[in-house]
């Protein structure tokens, strides 16, 4: 890769091109009617490929090959990048560095995607996806010097989310800090020693012994004969490096974001509960003549609003929408936050360190609960086009269960960290058996329960 760099530009650029045409022309196009389908129109194609294919597969690679789509695939990343060569090249601002940036950026993206109906219209995506994109080239035009990802390293939306998931990658570009030391005492004063290689996402290569910032695009490899690829044991990242890498924001995005926010907005549209407390205040609204939130609308890039297709959003259906995800939020999120803290207490001495650290157990059932809430899309569009699917429940039963033997494993090894004594480790597992256990009943009343 490092060595092919033209090949790598002619990928990512090509990304670019497929992406803006998938964005952009379906926003022009008349709205697809019933009888749609997904190699009829292009609409619905374009769909298909954003959410049925491309977010639920960017994810599994995640998992399987590190950041790899970050560094060579990634639209936003390709034009941020680009627009640091015509950049002002400004210092990146302290504001800018919070780390609740991952946390408050996909909580306002959720929330605004599921206003606007980004998965359904292709005008909410145009507004969500290419609302972002804008903001990665502005960001890349301001801040950073060229070549650097200000935007990705900071304040991209789905940047937490992936450096949770490649934890569990078998693949890593790490430092090798021996080797580091070595090469720089044998070229002592030699000009090689120098010579840094350009990273983009802005990595300390010497410190570089995690694998969530590296977006994998190999332009360090080999640099002081201390940093190759390497392959390591799935999820060994979350056992070993998370005991001391493991942050608060990191627990909140995973409990509250993956584990709480997204499956809220998964929820909503097929729960009775959503309709109960929707109806129930707007009933109430009536009985003390406050119609306004029952009759006013907002335009589509605030609220849906496709009244050509029965589908428009008033002002109740905005505020209900968002109370019903954050209160999914909150309420799950606090539960599961509660199994684990049962589980930390099991361990020894109250650590906040160790909750933190202990949660990154849950990362595998988090990353594939968003990936079939994602491929809820994929399965909805090919049954419109005739493919029943009768198996797919039990296969996502398999995918949930899997994922939860892995994060109970994961948990028993970060459990090894502090103690030998059985007991404790087993007290521990009970408490994030607990918390799997919620998490299996939220999707199981997605799937099945509604």
């Amino acid at each position: 890769m490092r060595d092919h760099r033209g090949v790598i530009q002619t990928i990512q650029w090509s990304v670019v091109g497929l992406y803006g045409f998938l964005l952009l022309v379906p926003a022009l196009l008349p709205l697809p009617d019933d009888q749609a389908h997904i190699l009829t129109n292009l609409t619905v194609l374009a769909e298909f490929i954003f959410w049925g294919l491309w977010w639920p597969f960017v994810l599994i690679s995640m998992v399987l090959l590190g950041r790899v789509w970050c560094g060579v695939f990634c639209p936003e990343g390709t034009l941020t990048e680009a627009a640091t060569h015509i950049g002002l090249g400004r210092p990146i601002p302290r504001w800018m560095r919070w780390p609740g940036w991952p946390f408050v950026a996909f909580l306002g993206t959720t929330l605004y995607g599921q206003m606007a109906s980004v998965y359904q219209y292709p005008t909410g995506a145009l507004v969500v996806l290419g609302g972002s994109t804008v903001a990665a080239v502005l960001v890349g035009l301001i801040y950073g010097k060229r070549g650097t990802r200000v935007w990705c390293r900071h304040l991209c939306p789905v940047n937490g989310v992936f450096s949770l998931l490649s934890k569990l990658s078998p693949l890593a570009f790490l430092t090798d800090r021996s080797a580091w030391e070595r090469f720089n005492h044998e070229h002592r004063g030699s000009e090689v020693r120098h010579h840094a290689p350009h990273c983009p996402p802005l990595v300390p290569l010497k410190q570089m012994q995690s694998t969530s910032p590296c977006h994998m695009c190999a332009r360090c490899s080999g640099y002081k004969e201390a940093i190759f690829l390497s392959t390591r044991m799935p999820g060994v990242e979350v056992i070993e490096e998370s005991a001391q890498r493991a942050t608060r924001w990191e627990f909140i995005l995973l409990i509250h974001g993956l584990l709480g926010v997204a499956i809220g907005a998964f929820h909503w549209t097929v729960s009775p509960w959503f309709v109960a407390l929707k109806q129930a205040v707007a009933l109430w609204l009536v009985n003390h003549g406050w119609l306004w939130p029952l009759e006013t609308t907002a335009p589509w890039w605030l609220l849906t609003n496709y009244p050509a297709h029965n589908d428009v959003f008033n002002l109740l259906d905005g505020a209900v929408l968002i109370s019903y995800i954050l209160t999914t939020s909150i309420l799950l999120g606090s539960a599961i936050s509660l199994a684990l803290a049962l589980g930390n207490a099991c361990l020894g001495r109250w650590s906040w360190q160790r909750l933190w650290h202990l949660s990154h157990a849950l990362i595998p059932v988090g990353g594939i609960g968003v990936f079939l809430g994602l491929s809820a899309t994929t399965v909805t569009l090919l049954r419109g086009d005739g493919l029943q699917l009768y198996w797919i429940n039990e296969f996502r039963a398999l995918l949930l269960a899997l994922a939860m033997f892995w994060s109970l494993r994961l948990a028993w090894r970060i459990a090894g960290e502090y103690t030998t004594h059985p007991g404790r480790r087993s007290g521990m597992l009970a408490g994030v058996g607990l918390a799997l256990g919620l998490v299996g009943l939220a999707w199981w009343l997605m799937f099945v329960g509604w």
